[in-house]
C-alpha cells in the first residue's frame, strides 16, 4: 500500500536522519482517523514542491507525531506552466473540475464569472466557494501523491482574463466552433499556456473578441462537445502529453 500524504509546513530544511513533526488538522486525521502508530511509513509535502518520506517513531496525544525523515525529494517548476482559466460551473461541478484537474497534473485554477454564467460568486457566497475550491485542491493533491498543489486564484474578471492571456506563451479558448485542434497548436518549451474553458453556455462573441484582442485564438478538442466541468481536464491531459510532461 503507498504511503499516505499529509501536508505539512517548514519541509525546506529537512534532512535525511532528522526529525520533523506533524501536528493541528493534518496531525489529527493521521492520529485520530488514519490512525497511524509507530514504525509506519507517511510522505509529508509543503504543497509547493517539497516531499519528505519518513518513519513514525512517536505518537502522543490526538494530533501529534514525529517522523524520522528517510528520504527528501524537491520537484523543479514544471515548464511550460499550465494554467486553466474555469467559468463558473452550477452545484458542485466546479469542485469536481478542480479535483480532476488537480489529479491530472493542472499548475494553477483561475476561476472566471463569465457573462453567461448561471453560478454567480457574490459577497459571502463566493468567498465559500472559492475556499472549497482550494480545499479540494489540496485534498486532490495529496490524493494524487503530488508535491506541488495547484494554485487556485482569486475570481477573475474578463479584463483580468484578457490580461492572463496576453501575457501567455500560448493563450488558448476552447470552443466548440474553433477550426483548429488543441491538438495541433504549436506549443511553447517554456513559459505558460493559459486555456480558457467558457460555461455551459459557451464563451460569448463579445469575450471571443476580447480575447482575440489579447492574442487568444479558438480551439477545439475533438467532435464531441465536453461538458465545462470535464473540459479543462481532457484538454489539460492532451496539453501535458504533448509537452512531455507525462513522459
Amino acid at each position: 500500500m503507498t504511503a499516505p500524504v499529509f501536508l505539512a509546513e517548514g519541509l525546506a530544511a529537512a534532512r535525511p536522519g532528522a526529525t520533523v513533526s506533524l501536528d493541528g488538522p493534518e496531525g489529527r486525521h493521521a492520529v485520530s482517523v488514519r490512525r497511524l502508530r509507530v514504525g509506519e511509513e507517511l510522505v509529508l509535502t509543503d504543497g509547493a514542491g517539497t516531499g519528505v518520506h519518513g518513519t513514525v517513531t512517536a505518537v502522543s496525544g490526538k494530533d501529534h507525531l514525529d517522523v524520522e525523515v528517510t528520504a527528501v525529494r524537491t520537484e523543479e517548476a514544471p515548464a511550460p506552466r499550465i494554467t486553466v482559466v474555469q467559468a463558473l460551473p452550477k452545484g458542485d461541478r466546479g469542485e469536481l473540475a478542480v479535483e480532476t484537474m488537480t489529479e491530472t497534473g493542472v499548475d494553477a485554477v483561475v476561476p472566471w464569472q463569465a457573462a453567461r454564467c448561471v453560478t454567480r460568486w457574490k459577497a459571502e457566497r463566493g468567498t465559500k466557494a472559492l475556499a472549497k475550491w482550494r480545499a479540494t485542491a489540496r485534498e486532490a493533491g495529496k490524493q494524487s501523491r503530488r508535491l506541488t498543489f495547484p494554485h487556485v486564484a482569486e475570481a477573475a474578471t474578463t479584463e483580468d482574463v484578457a490580461r492572463l492571456l496576453a501575457g501567455a506563451d500560448l493563450a488558448a479558448v476552447l470552443h466548440e466552433e474553433g477550426s483548429t485542434p488543441l491538438a495541433t497548436a504549436p506549443l511553447p518549451e517554456s513559459g505558460e499556456i493559459v486555456l480558457v474553458v467558457g460555461p455551459e453556455g459557451g464563451v460569448s462573441p463579445e469575450e471571443l473578441t476580447t480575447f482575440a484582442e489579447a492574442g487568444a485564438h479558438p480551439y477545439r478538442l475533438g467532435p464531441s462537445v465536453l461538458r465545462t466541468s470535464t473540459a479543462g481536464t481532457a484538454a489539460a491531459a492532451l496539453l501535458l502529453g504533448r509537452t512531455g510532461r507525462w513522459g
